[in-house]
Formats: C-alpha cells, sequence, structure tokens
C-alpha cells in the first residue's frame, strides 16, 4: 500500500483508555489524631484491629454501616463485607499506590458499594478522590491486639476444617507482638533469638533525630542493661528507632525503661539550640545506623 493510501485510511475510532498516574504521598496519615498508630498498624503489628466511624456524608449515603480496621486480611485482601453489612478494610495489603490513604479510603468505598458478603472488587491504581481524611470521623484509635486471626471469622466458620487449616497457616506467622502502656505507637515483638522495642515517634524526622542524637550523646539511648539500640527506619515521614532486648524477658518487664525513656525523649526535644559537636557526631552516627528491615 502507498504512503499516500495510508494516510487515506479513516482514523481509529477506539478511544484511548486514559492513564492513570500514581502519586506519592510521603505522609499518608497525616492529620489523623493518631498517625504514629495508623503507621505502627501498617508496619509493625501482624494482628489487630480497631472500629471505625464513617463521616457523616457517608452515613447518610449508605447508612451507619459497622467498620473495622485489620492489620491484614485473608489473602492480603483491601477489604470484604459480612452478610450483615460489616465491613473490613486491610492496612496490609499486596497491591498498593503511592498513597496508602488514598487507597484505603477507595477500598472502603468499593466495600460500601458491594453486596454485603459479596466480593470487593478495588482497583490498584485509584487515581485522585477522596482520603482516609475525607471518609472517615477522626479520633484515638480503639486498638485491639491478637494473638492470631480469629478475628476474621463469624461464629461457627472454623467448623469448616479448610478454613481451620488456613487460619492455622496464617496464625504460624503471627510472632508475639504487645502494646507498651508507656508510650503510643510503642510495640514490643518477640522474634526468633531476640525481642525489640520499635517505637513510631510523633515529632518531624529532623526534630526527632535531634532529639536523639541529644540522647545518645549523653550515652543515653539504651533501655537498660543488656539492651542495645539498633537503629531506626523511616515509615511513612516517621522515625522509628528500634532496641534489641533480651529474648526471654517479658514485655511487661519494658514499661518502666520505654517511661524513662519517653522523658529523655521530651527533655531533649525541648532543646532547641544548635546541635554542639558530640551532638552532631551522634546526629551522623544515627544516620548511618538506619535499618531496611521492618
Amino acid at each position: 500500500m502507498s504512503k499516500r493510501r495510508k494516510s487515506q485510511r479513516p482514523a481509529e475510532t477506539t478511544p484511548k483508555r486514559e492513564k492513570v498516574r500514581d502519586v506519592f504521598v510521603p505522609r499518608p496519615f497525616e492529620g489523623l489524631v493518631d498517625e504514629p498508630e495508623w503507621i505502627a498498624l501498617r508496619e509493625l503489628v501482624p494482628a489487630a484491629s480497631a472500629p471505625l466511624r464513617l463521616a457523616p456524608a457517608l452515613v447518610e449515603q449508605f447508612g451507619d454501616r459497622p467498620v473495622t480496621l485489620a492489620t491484614v486480611l485473608p489473602m492480603a485482601a483491601p477489604a470484604m463485607t459480612k452478610p450483615d453489612g460489616r465491613v473490613l478494610i486491610g492496612l496490609q495489603r499486596h497491591i498498593q499506590s503511592g498513597d496508602v490513604s488514598r487507597d484505603l479510603a477507595e477500598a472502603l468505598l468499593c466495600a460500601l458499594r458491594a453486596e454485603p458478603g459479596g466480593p470487593v472488587s478495588v482497583p490498584p491504581l485509584p487515581g485522585p478522590g477522596p482520603r482516609l481524611q475525607d471518609v472517615l470521623l477522626d479520633g484515638p484509635l480503639e486498638i485491639s491486639m491478637h494473638d492470631g486471626f480469629d478475628f476474621w471469622l463469624d461464629p461457627g466458620a472454623a467448623d469448616d476444617p479448610n478454613v481451620q487449616a488456613s487460619l492455622e497457616r496464617a496464625n504460624a506467622a503471627v510472632y508475639p507482638t504487645v502494646r507498651m502502656a508507656a508510650a503510643k505507637a510503642a510495640y514490643w515483638c518477640q522474634v526468633p533469638e531476640k525481642s525489640h522495642v520499635r517505637w513510631v515517634l510523633p515529632e518531624g524526622e529532623d526534630a526527632a533525630l535531634d532529639a536523639l542524637a541529644r540522647i545518645g550523646a549523653a550515652g543515653a539511648l539504651p533501655l537498660g542493661d543488656d539492651t542495645r539500640f539498633a537503629g531506626m527506619f523511616r515509615a511513612h515521614g516517621r522515625l522509628v528507632p528500634v532496641w534489641d532486648l533480651p529474648e526471654q524477658t517479658p514485655a511487661a518487664e519494658w514499661e518502666e525503661p520505654v517511661a524513662q525513656f519517653g522523658k529523655r525523649y521530651i527533655e531533649a526535644l525541648t532543646e532547641t539550640g544548635p546541635l554542639d559537636a558530640a551532638g552532631r557526631r551522634a546526629r551522623q552516627g544515627l544516620l548511618g545506623r538506619q535499618l531496611t528491615l521492618r
């Protein structure tokens, strides 16, 4: 076919699919009252849940449906519904965009629109739209810690041998985790051969890092004898320091050391002047001890 005849071919009539552009939001939970706890439940805690309340506009549209936030749902699903209308959304999932808040809001909306008890289809890239801060009535999270994932199931569901076997496999991956009373968003956990305390600090990264540097320059970063400040990692715009602890010492024994460290941390935050030479060295040392594993 000649170039001239090619140019005379009718234009394609099939519309092009609009490409959904992803957007990275470094602090997806910013503005929520319990931002550090949202981060902790997403990054640190294997099995926990908390009730959520819908914003008034959604209550008017869908009714006052019970909604539960779960650290993870079966098969890491983004959301599920129960036949009685209850909705569960999962924080930890396989596919997400660059804005976790937008993902969770879209999962919630998809579940509210779905038939109760039926499957919930959630797009991997939701595009622009409402975020958690728009769809929830914000407030402190009432967190329930679980030893396993039995909270997924309705009464009698575990009588099914297949369901029971699946639940046992999921529960086998759960490591013991305790929410500390001494500080918000601080959690003790026990993994093979050691235990940790991990704490999502509520302050901005620079302020938190300077405070930790001041504590480090004073030699006061450990929680006590036989403990080690292992380092820290960043999670959703906040710092998460990690301490290595003796494996067999129970979580309750670390409440007082965490409380005492909290006092040192608050005192260090009140010092707003430039770091001295020792503080600057400590700060550089902390930057070199950033962890990549959660």
